[in-house]
C-alpha cells in the first residue's frame, strides 16, 4: 500500500530495540550515547521508497535496522549500475556527509525497512569530540572502498555464478553490516534485482553454490558455510 506521506515525514523515535542494533553507539562514551540516542530519528520505508537521491544534498547519515537497500547509479548509456546491497546494521554515505557534497547515487527499499538517520550536524559534533567514532567511521570509509573497487569488478564479470558468489560475500561483510549474522535473510529476487541477472539465473548460481558446499540455500535465507570459497576471484564451478 503506498504512503502519501514523505519518509522525512514518517520519521520517528527509534524504540530500545531498534538503539540497540545500532554498532556504532556502542563505541561511544555513555555521555555521548545519551545525547547522540535523542537525536537520531527511524523512518518505516516501504518498498521501492527512495532514501537517498542522485543530486540531493545529504541531511543525514542513514543506516539499516532492519531490511534490504540497493545502492545504484545509471551511467551515461542510461544503464544502472549497483554499487551495493545494505543489509541490517550497515550505515553509508559517510563520504558524502564528510564532503557534504550532493548524493552521486540513489538508494531504495528493495523491501520493507526500517532505516536510522543521524542528523548531519550531530555527525559532525561526533567527529570532533569521538575518538570511538572517528575510528568507527575510518573502518567505514576503508571497507567501503574495497566494497566499491569489488563492485566495479563483479560487474565486469561474465560468469553468472561468480558474481552471485561475489555479491553475496559482500553482504556477509562483518564490518560493514554486522547486523547480518550467519543467516542473510534475502529471496531470490532481490538477489537477481542486487546482481543484475534473471531470478532464473540466480536461482541456478545458488545451486551450483550448493554444490559446492559453499552455501545452504532455505526458504528466504542463504546461510554461508564457506565465505573465504565465496570471496575467491576463481571457482571451480561444475
Amino acid at each position: 500500500m503506498k504512503n502519501d506521506l514523505s519518509l522525512h515525514q514518517r520519521r520517528r523515535p527509534p524504540n530500545a530495540s531498534e538503539l540497540t542494533s545500532i554498532p556504532w553507539l556502542k563505541v561511544l562514551q555513555p555521555d555521548e550515547q545519551a545525547w547522540v540516542s535523542a537525536q537520531i530519528v527511524v523512518v518505516d520505508a516501504l518498498t521501492g521508497d527512495s532514501v537517498c537521491r542522485i543530486g540531493k544534498a545529504p541531511t543525514y547519515w542513514f543506516g539499516v535496522v532492519q531490511g534490504l537497500l540497493k545502492m545504484s547509479a545509471d551511467n551515461d548509456q542510461g544503464d544502472s549500475f549497483t554499487y551495493a546491497g545494505v543489509s541490517a546494521g550497515g550505515w553509508f554515505g559517510e563520504g558524502t556527509v564528510i564532503k557534504r557534497e550532493p548524493y552521486r547515487y540513489n538508494v531504495q527499499a528493495l523491501r520493507p525497512s526500517v532505516v536510522a538517520g543521524l542528523p548531519i550536524d550531530s555527525f559532525y559534533r561526533l567527529l570532533e569530540q569521538s575518538i570511538g567514532f572517528n575510528r568507527f567511521v575510518m573502518n567505514q570509509l576503508n571497507e567501503r572502498l574495497g566494497q566499491f573497487i569489488a563492485a566495479r569488478e563483479i560487474d565486469r564479470m561474465t560468469n553468472p555464478d561468480i558474481r552471485v558468489a561475489r555479491s553475496l560475500a559482500a553482504l556477509f561483510n562483518p564490518i560493514l553490516f554486522p547486523g547480518v549474522g550467519e543467516v542473510l535473510h534475502i529471496t531470490q529476487q532481490e538477489l537477481a534485482y542486487l546482481v543484475g541477472l534473471s531470478r532464473q539465473r540466480v536461482n541456478m548460481a545458488l545451486q551450483s553454490l550448493v554444490a559446492q558446499g559453499w552455501i545452504k540455500v532455505s526458504y528466504g535465507g542463504v546461510r554461508v558455510l564457506n565465505l573465504a570459497a565465496l570471496r575467491s576471484h576463481t571457482l571451480d564451478i561444475p
